[in-house]
């Protein structure tokens, strides 16, 4: 029962591409054939017309007992008896030539007509069928001037057979060629059902074939292996993001969960119930911070602030972060410096980038050795803007930094926080075209973006 639905679908495909294939291929044929016989009927009609012509200015130029003489002389030369020629008088009445009488309504003209007749000198033929024409002479008398249509019709016979057996290898050679094209585009088409089919029951790792030199198709093979490639990356993405939240949030729940039941087995005074439900939303305050964090990185990754993106200065921007954080670089006992060394303006949210900032200069007061001095400077290098944040620290180990953008990673675990500032940073940047990047030596991290002309 499995084999014939996914059987079925290949065999209509390839019977529907292959008859459309096939008729096109056959169609064409024929329109071509047709063409070939119209144009060797045209030709014949067009060289007979030409020979009718000639007579006709021939003898007119003649006189009257030339024109007799010519005649006959015409028709002895004639040995194959294909061509009719004959003078008649005005009453009708025949002078000279091998045609009995003219034609019924016959019209006196340069114009060729098909008409039966009487011919006179063909032995056991009393009637024929030819091209005619009949032109006025001078002297009042009509030339009758035409040609058998035996051998014309014999020869048109041959084209038409000629065609008609050169068009049926043609049509079994459409027919196996529309079949061969159909059964190759239901094979792609069945290639990508059955991957999407994978993909449905959860197989992420399967691939569409891509040829060295693709076509259309092979175009979009690659296409949607790139996709396949992206969306396999955002779906580990969430599932270790999952996994994350699920190993993060363990801990402060079981604590939090520890210290209210002990709170309420043992309640004590008023101070002690106190201190626990003190501690208890604080433990739940670490935690919305831990699910707002995320909730904020992930509107950043859909880059559903893009509209609201506005002109934003950014020596501005930085001297307010720097003003933001002064007092608590002084309670800490940090020497706080702003360096600004050029304006600049770039396209993006005031907002964010001042969060951005923030963690930066966050971490570096956190991280950075007691006592010891943050610098912010802003400056401009080859048509970029570039902010950077330094500390008297040692900086992240090469081998943590790709690290330490991950949501929940912490290079040193004692100390306090989610592991979420960096990851934010870096989805800021991104959302705004930055790069967020650290010194090869020392405690430096810069956001690198574009300044818009001013």
């Amino acid at each position: 029962m499995s084999s014939t639905p996914s059987a079925d679908p290949r065999r209509r495909a390839t019977w529907r591409w292959g008859g459309a294939i096939a008729f096109l291929l056959v169609a064409q044929s024929i329109v071509v054939a047709g063409l070939f016989w119209l144009l060797a009927s045209g030709a014949h009609r067009r060289d007979s017309e030409r020979s009718f012509e000639q007579d006709c200015r021939a003898f007119a130029q003649l006189a009257g007992t030339l024109r007799r003489s010519e005649l006959r002389e015409a028709l002895t030369r004639d040995v194959h008896r294909n061509r009719f020629l004959a003078l008649f008088a005005r009453d009708g009445s025949l002078i000279a030539g091998n045609v009995a009488a003219l034609p019924a309504a016959t019209a006196v003209g340069a114009v060729s007509f098909v008409a039966p007749l009487r011919p006179t000198e063909l032995p056991g033929k009393d009637s024929d069928v030819a091209r005619l024409a009949v032109c006025a002479m001078p002297d009042g008398t009509r030339l009758l001037t035409g040609v058998d249509l035996d051998d014309s019709e014999e020869a048109l016979r041959v084209v038409e057979q000629s065609l008609l057996f050169g068009l049926l290898p043609g049509l079994l050679f459409a027919i196996g060629i529309g079949l061969f094209a159909g059964r190759r585009a239901a094979q792609q088409v069945d290639a990508v059902r059955s991957l999407t089919e994978r993909i449905v029951a959860g197989d992420l790792e399967r691939r569409l074939p891509v040829g060295e030199n693709p076509d259309s198709f092979g175009l979009l093979c690659a296409h949607i292996n790139a996709m396949l490639d992206r969306l396999e990356t955002l779906v580990l993405d969430v599932r270790g993001v999952g996994d994350d939240i699920a190993h993060q949030l363990r801990t402060p729940l079981t604590r939090l969960r520890a210290r209210i039941e002990r709170g309420l087995r043992d309640p004590g005074d008023r101070a002690s119930v106190e201190a626990t439900a003190d501690a208890a939303l604080a433990e739940i305050d670490q935690l919305l911070g831990i699910v707002a964090a995320l909730l904020r990185i992930r509107e950043l990754e859909d880059h559903a602030r893009r509209s609201r993106f506005a002109t934003v200065d950014l020596a501005r921007l930085v001297r307010d972060a720097c003003d933001l954080h002064r007092p608590t670089a002084e309670d800490r006992g940090i020497h706080l410096t702003c360096d600004v060394r050029s304006d600049g303006v770039v396209e993006g949210d005031a907002s964010l980038l001042i969060e951005a900032l923030s963690n930066l200069i966050d971490n570096a007061m956190k991280f950075g050795p007691p006592g010891g001095r943050v610098t912010v400077t802003l400056d401009r290098e080859r048509g970029c803007m570039g902010v950077a944040v330094a500390d008297d620290g040692r900086g992240v180990p090469v081998g943590e930094r790709a690290l330490v953008t991950q949501r929940f990673y912490r290079g040193q675990h004692d100390c306090e926080g989610a592991g979420l500032g960096l990851s934010l940073v870096k989805a800021i940047a991104e959302l705004h075209g930055f790069t967020l990047r650290f010194a090869d030596t020392g405690s430096v991290v810069s956001l690198i973006g574009p300044a818009r002309a001013v």
